[in-house]
C-alpha cells in the first residue's frame, strides 16, 4: 500500500491567525486544514494516510523516509514555507503533489514540483490517481469547471488532533454573488454559489461531534448568504440538530453586509448557534466602495448604512468582526479618521485594517495592469506591503495606516477594551449561546491571559474585567476571549510596524552612505571607514528587534545582506573613481 504524507505549510503570524492569543490558551493553531482534509476522503483506499500541520508539530526526516508521495495545499501566505517544504523533499527524493488556492493561481512560479492538481478537486482528482497507477501521471492538472459540492466527501477530521486547534471549521457553500473588484473568490469559485443539503452538513458536524469536538465551528463559506434561499434551509436543520445535544458547538461563519437585511434569516442563525460574522466592511467612504464594484455596502436611501448594519446584527445577537481596507481608489486624506470613528462607534473589537493588495487573475489586478500600475515584487508577509501605485501618496498612506491601527490597538489596549464595552452594550443576550460557565473555568482562562499580557495593558485589563463582571456577567467569557484577542493585535501591529521600521532604516541609511560618500572627494580610507559605520549601524538595529516579533518570511535577513551587497558596490565603485 502506498504512503501518502499530507503536509500542511507554516503560517507567518497574521491577524487572523491569532498566533499571540492561542499561546495564552495552550493550543497550537486556530484552524485545522480543512482542503487537505478533504481531499484526504478523496484518496483510493489503497493509500495510508499521514497529516503532518506544521503549525502545530515538526516535520521530522522520518516522516519524509516513509512517504512514497507527498501532497501539500496552500495559500497565498504560506508561500516560503512551501517553498522550503518542496526543497526539503526534492532533497529527501520524495515526489511532491500541490493543489490549494497559491498553486492554483501561481503555479507556473514554483519550482520542484512534480505534480500540480488545481482548482477544486472533487472531479479531477480520480483521473489524476488512475493516472499515477499507470505512470502517465501530466505534470499539470486543471478542473476547468465548477464541481458541485455534493460530491465533497466528509472530511478526514480523525488525522488530526482536535486538542491543538481552537476551533474546527466545516463548509456549506462555494463562490459568491457579489463582484468586487479586489477579491480572488469568484476568480477560484464563481459567482454561483453551490450548496451542499442540510443532511451533508449535518453529518460532517456529527462526524466532529462523535469524535469528541466541543467548542467553535468556524462555517468557512466566503459568504454564508450567497445562496439566501438554500442557507434558510439548512438552518433549521442545524438548529434542530444542535439543540438535540444541547448546543455542543458555537457557530461563526462570513456573511455580506446586507444581511442586516435579512431579520429572519438572521433569528435562524441565532436559533442555529451562531454567535459571530465576520463581515467584509472594507471602508465607510461610499464613493471608494463604488470604485472597487461594492455597490452592496452602500445604499442610496441610507447615509449610514453600514453603521446601520453592524448595529441591527449586534441587536440580533451576533458579534461583528470587519474586515477593513485602506489603499482604494476614491479615498483622500480624511479616511484614516473616518476608520478609526466608524470601528470606535459601532463597538466592532475585531477590526483588523490592510493595505489593499492586487490579487493576480482579479478584476482589480488586470486593471491595475491596463493603467501600468501595478509594482512588480514578490507578495510579502508585512501587512505594510504594496504592489501597486495608490491613488494616496505613499508615505501619506502609511503613516496614516499606521496611525489608524495604533490607535485601534494601542499599547495600553484601553481603545480596544472600550470598543468591546460598547459591543457589549448593543449585543442581545442569547442564553443557548452563552452557557453559564464554572467559577474555575472562568478563573483559569482570565489567569491564563492576565499571564500572558503586557504590564502596561494590566491596569486597563482589569477595570475591564471589573466592569465586565458588574453590567454584563454573562459576557465574561466573552470578555476573557476579547481581552486574548486584543493582545494579538496589539502585538500584531508593533511587530509589522518594527519589521517596517527596520527596512525603511536600511533604504535611509543606504541614501545617507551614498550622500557621504561623493567618489571625486573621499579617499579609499574614508570610504571603508564609513562603509564600516554603516554596517555597524545596520547591525545594532537589526539586533535591537525583538526575537518575540521574528517569524519566517519577516524579510529581514535577506534585506540585511542585500544592504550589505548594495553598501560594498556602492564603495567598491566610490574607491574606483578616488583611485582613478
Amino acid at each position: 500500500m502506498p504512503n501518502a504524507l499530507l503536509i500542511y505549510p507554516e503560517q507567518p503570524p497574521t491577524f487572523w491567525g491569532i498566533d499571540y492569543a492561542l499561546e495564552m490558551s495552550g493550543v497550537k493553531a486556530t484552524f485545522p486544514p480543512l482542503g487537505l482534509l478533504t481531499a484526504a476522503a478523496m484518496f483510493p483506499p489503497s493509500y495510508t494516510l499521514r497529516l503532518v500541520d506544521m503549525n502545530v508539530s515538526t516535520l521530522q526526516d522520518a516522516d519524509l523516509r516513509w512517504a512514497d508521495l507527498v501532497f501539500t495545499s496552500s495559500m497565498i501566505t504560506q508561500h516560503l514555507s512551501l517553498r522550503a517544504l518542496i526543497a526539503r523533499c526534492n532533497r529527501a527524493g520524495v515526489p511532491v503533489v500541490a493543489g490549494g488556492p497559491h498553486p492554483t493561481t501561481f503555479h507556473e512560479d514554483i519550482a520542484g514540483v512534480d505534480h500540480f492538481v488545481l482548482g477544486e478537486a472533487e472531479e479531477i482528482i480520480a483521473e489524476f490517481f488512475r493516472d499515477l497507477e499507470s505512470g502517465t501521471a501530466r505534470t499539470v492538472y486543471r478542473e476547468t469547471r465548477k464541481p458541485a459540492v455534493t460530491l465533497t466527501p466528509i472530511p478526514r477530521f480523525d488525522l488530526v488532533d482536535m486538542k491543538l486547534y481552537a476551533t474546527m471549521s466545516v463548509q456549506f457553500s462555494r463562490g459568491c454573488p457579489f463582484d468586487c473588484e479586489f477579491c480572488d473568490i469568484i476568480k477560484l469559485y464563481g459567482r454561483v454559489p453551490r450548496t451542499k443539503p442540510p443532511e451533508q452538513v449535518v453529518a460532517e458536524l456529527d462526524s466532529l461531534y462523535r469524535l469528541g469536538w466541543r467548542g467553535h465551528v468556524f462555517l468557512v463559506d466566503d459568504n454564508f448568504i450567497g445562496n439566501k434561499r438554500d442557507a434558510g434551509n439548512l438552518l433549521p436543520a442545524i438548529a434542530e440538530w444542535q439543540m438535540a445535544r444541547s448546543y455542543p458547538f458555537t457557530l461563526i461563519t462570513e456573511a455580506s453586509a446586507n444581511l442586516a437585511r435579512m431579520d429572519g434569516l438572521m433569528d435562524a442563525m441565532i436559533e442555529a448557534g451562531f454567535d459571530t460574522v465576520f463581515v467584509g466592511i472594507e471602508t465607510p467612504n461610499p464613493k471608494a466602495l463604488l470604485k472597487t464594484k461594492k455597490a452592496q455596502n452602500t445604499s442610496k436611501h441610507e447615509e449610514n448604512y453600514l453603521f446601520s448594519a453592524v448595529r441591527k446584527i449586534q441587536r440580533h445577537g451576533m458579534q461583528v468582526q470587519g474586515g477593513f481596507i485602506l489603499g482604494l481608489d476614491g479615498d483622500d486624506e480624511g479616511v484614516f479618521d473616518a476608520q478609526i470613528e466608524f470601528i470606535r462607534e459601532t463597538g466592532i473589537p475585531v477590526a483588523p485594517i490592510y493595505l489593499l493588495t492586487a490579487l493576480k487573475g482579479t478584476d482589480m489586478y488586470e486593471r491595475m495592469k491596463l493603467e501600468d500600475r501595478l509594482i512588480e515584487t514578490p507578495i510579502g508577509t508585512n501587512s505594510m506591503f504594496l504592489n501597486f501605485k495608490t491613488e494616496m501618496n505613499y508615505r501619506t498612506l502609511i503613516e496614516g495606516y499606521k496611525r489608524v491601527m495604533i490607535s485601534l490597538y494601542d499599547p495600553t489596549l484601553e481603545n480596544y477594551f472600550q470598543r468591546c464595552l460598547t459591543l457589549f452594550r448593543h449585543l442581545k443576550p442569547v442564553p443557548h449561546l452563552r452557557k453559564p460557565k464554572s467559577k474555575n473555568e472562568v478563573f483559569g482562562a482570565l489567569m491564563g491571559v492576565r499571564r500572558g499580557l503586557s504590564a502596561g495593558q494590566v491596569p486597563a485589563f482589569s477595570k475591564f474585567i471589573g466592569k465586565v463582571s458588574k453590567d454584563y456577567p454573562r459576557m465574561l467569557p466573552d470578555a476573557i476571549y476579547l481581552a486574548a484577542l486584543g493582545h494579538h493585535f496589539e502585538r500584531m501591529v508593533r511587530q509589522q510596524i518594527v519589521i517596517h521600521g527596520f527596512l525603511g532604516f536600511l533604504r535611509g541609511e543606504l541614501e545617507t552612505f551614498e550622500e557621504a560618500i561623493p567618489g571625486h572627494a573621499s579617499g579609499a580610507e574614508e570610504i571603508a571607514s564609513r562603509t564600516r559605520v554603516s554596517f555597524e549601524r545596520a547591525k545594532r538595529r537589526y539586533e535591537s528587534i525583538p526575537d518575540e516579533f521574528r517569524y519566517r518570511g519577516d524579510g529581514l535577513d535577506e534585506a540585511l545582506v542585500s544592504f550589505r551587497r548594495a553598501v560594498d558596490a556602492r564603495a567598491d565603485a566610490a574607491v574606483r573613481l578616488a583611485v582613478a
